[in-house]
């Protein structure tokens, strides 16, 4: 099969060939001795923002608290 660029340098791959779902991320490598570029699936990160913030090894009580005040100006 030949692929080839459309006019904004992108690639279209049929959907039998490599079926993919929205949000599927791919590592895309060019390999100089073949010559050609070579796709990788990039396994997809299942965790949610709830996940992330109970991994955290700082507790929210520790960090330091946000001035509400409005920026000072610096004088150059």
């Amino acid at each position: 099969m030949i692929v080839t660029l459309d006019a904004k340098r992108r690639l279209s791959i049929p959907a039998a060939l490599a079926p993919a779902s929205p949000g599927d991320a791919f590592e895309a490598t060019y390999d100089e001795d073949e010559d050609e570029i070579i796709l990788r699936r990039v396994k997809r990160q299942s965790r949610t923002w709830l996940e992330v913030l109970k991994a955290c090894p700082v507790s929210i009580d520790d960090l330091p608290v946000r001035s509400r005040g409005l920026p000072k100006k610096l004088k150059l």
